[in-house]
């Protein structure tokens, strides 16, 4: 029996009769199989492949035939405006068949919410945050909304797993999870990813039911590539602007800084431009996503912000500034297009040097060859371990310790963190009165309330910090300006310098309780950012993947004349110190330069690792390590066939003195709640990488 004639006989006419289809396509087939028959599943499909139906359709007819009273399934998104973008979609699909669907979220309005907590419909749809507001607001009974819950869905899980936000959204749906009369099933609908195997026992968390992975082949359609290389950003915005003309065009940037100088170069080149990054008001983007889905002669020049699946429309051009870190994100961004019958999904990458044009080539070399990145669940994720403590602690006004530990140390991304560590973190919370024990009671403390308490705790609703203004001023107490604290969340004194009121600052100091940035004029040399000195890391298959362009003779056709010969110039320039054995390391007075290729975690924590261990100074980045001190090989070749061995790094005082001097970035707003250890262990879990380092010197030591 097909998936279709196993549907709910309502859901059957509804479709036939109402959308009209005659058949399913095929990862609707599939999924909805697996769905019927009680799996977990996650179902990987390209932007605009049918996840929504592929998940909703059998849902609906679950919930049709069990005849539920109440919310039956959460659908969770990562963005209101994907919520907003599917409100209509998925209240046709209900609506044919007679169900509800309500979405909740901050925008929505007070009575209507009131009305849903009334009459709850079948179908919630909500972001992992509102769903925490549901759990520790007074006024919505969730063990009394959430019995009939049968169904978890999750869209855009690839963007969520393995993140701050995915950590809280796990341990928030197994909050939830435990007022329903039934085990529920769990489903996530995501990208491509190189590991979906992880990601479906990351979703199942304390479920019991057998999961799937839904990944049906994909007919190989046409595709157009073209990567320009330009000297500056004036001719890149010419180029898209004339290349998108009377069309509807995403130009994705890398850098906020440079979305506006961007849309702002293309605005006099005969095409409506809007501006989408996370710094311009909710207001704004829902403008410009509105005006633009109207519109035949415009694009939106933006960050990440539309790389997931918002629809704004039949959209004909994608433009890629420089180059994205990950294939994960070129192919969700080159998804975008190619959608209407006829079109091809496109790319054009508009490239400032040829360091942009090496790693768009690699990019697309990676993805031709079928590679994507995997997903890391990191089972340590004390940031957000503090943050459900203080969401419990609220939700049921006191939660017994036994109960906290039995609920957390499910969670995927707090299971390594053992009952030993989680009492001293008790402990060390309880200290500092964010936490305060009422009788066997964990309730929030003094120190608590008055740091997340503001309007009535609404920092406590998201993991990331809200927006909020510092002042910018210089030591002798001139105000400059106003920046914001996401801003602010990632600079380093002494390290971090920005541009303002059209010159460059170097940061001194940062006043949290003042909500001030101290900062003195920046020294010649010293670059200045839009963010902070927070590296941008490069993975270490896409960086070796660039080396091995740089070795080859390929002639791409995707490369317009100028790409070409950047990349000529390029290897003509660097293949002679390639083709040396490696590591290839150049020495020069007391200069040691290392091309390692290793990607960005694995060369800070070389970076990090050298300079403890010998007091030289290291320089790093994504691609190469400069080493200033008494180097020559005799010194560095033994140190680095020691460091590529478990022993080097099992040392625990080596381990805590690593630690010890990595800088102080602030990650997480709530990092001042934390012991020093854990902040450490979380900047460690971002800018290092311990075993991919071993792994790599064992591959360079042996060709020494």
């Amino acid at each position: 029996m097909s998936v279709f004639a196993r549907f709910n006989p309502r859901l059957q006419a509804a479709i036939t009769s109402r959308l009209g289809w005659s058949s399913l396509r095929a990862v609707q087939d599939l999924a909805g199989e697996a769905i019927l028959a009680g799996r977990n599943t996650i179902v990987l499909a390209p932007t605009a492949g049918g996840k929504t139906e592929a998940s909703f359709f059998p849902v609906i007819s679950e919930l049709l035939d069990a005849d539920v009273k109440g919310v039956g399934v959460i659908y969770i998104a990562p963005l209101k405006a994907l919520l907003n973008n599917l409100d209509e979609r998925v209240g046709t699909y209900a609506e044919m068949v007679g169900l509800r669907r309500f979405v909740w979220h901050g925008d929505v309005d007070d009575p209507s919410k009131k009305a849903f907590l009334k009459e709850p419909a079948e179908i919630l749809m909500t972001t992992p945050e509102s769903l925490e507001v549901m759990l520790i607001s007074q006024r919505v009974r969730v063990e009394e909304l959430f019995p009939a819950l049968r169904f978890v869905i999750v869209d855009e899980v690839h963007a969520l797993a393995g993140t701050d936000r995915g950590a809280h959204l796990a341990s928030v749906v197994e909050r939830v999870v435990r007022h329903a009369k039934q085990d529920v099933q769990r489903i996530g609908l995501s990208a491509t990813v190189g590991n979906p195997d992880e990601i479906l026992r990351w979703i199942t968390g304390t479920s019991k039911r057998e999961g799937a992975v839904v990944d049906p082949p994909r007919a190989r359609g046409r595709k157009d590539l073209l990567v320009i290389q330009r000297d500056a950003v004036g001719a890149l915005a010419a180029d898209a602007a004339a290349m998108g003309a009377g069309r509807k065009s995403l130009v994705f940037c890398q850098s906020r800084a440079l979305t506006e100088v961007l849309a702002d170069a293309m605005r006099s080149r005969g095409i409506d431009v809007y501006v989408h990054h996370g710094s311009v008001s909710a207001e704004a983007r829902a403008e410009a996503e509105k005006s633009f889905q109207h519109g035949a002669n415009n694009a939106i020049v933006c960050t990440s912000t539309l790389e997931l699946g918002i629809d704004v429309g039949d959209l004909d051009r994608v433009f890629q500034t420089n180059a994205p870190t990950t294939v994960s994100s070129f192919l969700q961004r080159m998804g975008r297009t190619g959608r209407r019958e006829g079109t091809a999904a496109n790319t054009t990458f508009l490239c400032e040097d040829g360091d942009a044009v090496l790693q768009a080539v690699a990019l697309i070399e990676l993805a031709r060859e079928g590679w994507v990145e995997s997903v890391t669940i990191n089972p340590r994720c004390w940031q957000v371990l503090v943050h459900q403590l203080m969401a419990m602690a609220l939700e049921r006004h006191g939660v017994p310790v036994e109960d906290a530990w039995s609920h957390l140390s499910r969670v995927p991304d707090f299971a390594a963190i053992t009952r030993a560590e989680f009492d001293a973190l008790l402990a060390h919370l309880q200290r500092r009165d964010y936490l305060f024990d009422a009788g066997g009671l964990l309730v929030m403390g003094v120190a608590g309330e008055k740091t997340f308490g503001r309007r009535n705790f609404m920092e406590m609703y998201a993991v990331f910090s809200t927006p909020k203004l510092f002042t910018v001023k210089t030591q002798l107490g001139a105000d400059l300006g106003t920046i914001e604290q996401d801003f602010v969340d990632r600079l380093v004194p002494k390290i971090s310098a920005f541009l303002l009121a059209g010159r460059p600052w170097l940061v001194e100091a940062i006043l949290w309780k003042d909500k001030a940035v101290l900062v003195s004029p920046a020294p010649d040399g010293v670059r200045p950012t839009w963010g902070s000195k927070l590296p941008q890391l490069v993975g270490q298959r896409l960086c070796r993947r660039m080396r091995q362009v740089l070795l080859e003779d390929t002639e791409y056709p995707y490369l317009h004349a100028t790409a070409q010969a950047a990349l000529r110039e390029m290897r003509h320039d660097v293949r002679p110190r390639l083709e040396r054995p490696e590591p290839a390391i150049a020495y020069e007075s007391e200069v040691a330069s290392w091309w390692t290729w290793a990607g960005g975690r694995i060369n800070h924590t070389l970076k990090h690792a050298i300079e403890l261990k010998t007091g030289w100074r290291v320089v790093a980045d994504n691609f190469h390590l400069r080493i200033e001190g008494d180097v020559s090989p005799e010194r560095v070749n033994p140190m680095l066939a020691a460091m590529g061995t478990q022993e080097f790094w099992s040392d625990p005082a080596f381990s805590a003195a690593l630690l010890a001097k990595l800088p102080d970035y602030r990650l997480s707003k709530f990092q001042p709640a934390m012991p020093e250890a854990a902040a450490r262990e979380m900047v460690a879990s971002y800018l290092l990488d311990v075993p991919g380092t071993v792994g790599f010197l064992r591959v360079q030591c042996e060709q020494v």
